[in-house]
């Protein structure tokens, strides 16, 4: 998860909104019927929640080109050679760097190291030994994307 990318966009619609109820508190609240009041501030508070709500779903997708790597991505494997847990997170996940081997079909293999964030429901099939699925950027072979 990328907490920065989420809180740029938080910091967004908050201003954008503080911008909205400064217009409504300074020209539209004034000019309607005071009985509608508490229903345009139910709106305002509604507005804010489902803008926040939809703004952190589209800051949690991955970036442009995640998502190429994995449409236009080659195929291949990685045989798990080493695992060494560095830390754990704040997510009940631990980082994790493996040690990979490299096998694109069509070129010769090779090693990386990478490091990933392991849930406790994944740990058994990144054990030394495990082949996990793998995309590779056909122009730049360090770039690669672990399916799981």
């Amino acid at each position: 998860m990328n907490h920065g990318r989420i809180l740029r966009t938080v910091l967004g619609v908050t201003a954008g909104y503080l911008t909205l109820l400064a217009l409504w508190l300074g020209w539209v609240a004034p000019h309607t019927p005071p009985d509608t009041v508490p229903y345009q501030i139910m709106a305002m508070v509604g507005l804010f929640g489902s803008c926040v709500g939809i703004g952190m779903m589209w800051a949690a997708r991955p970036s442009k080109a995640d998502r190429r790597l994995w449409r236009d991505g080659l195929e291949g494997w990685a045989t798990v050679e080493g695992v060494h847990p560095l830390e754990p997170t704040d997510h009940h996940t631990e980082l994790t760097e493996l040690d990979l081997e490299l096998t694109v079909p069509g070129s010769e293999s090779y090693r990386g190291t990478v490091v990933f964030d392991v849930a406790p429901a994944d740990r058994s099939r990144l054990a030394v030994g495990e082949i996990l699925s793998i995309r590779v950027d056909p122009t730049d072979r360090d770039r690669i994307i672990l399916v799981l």
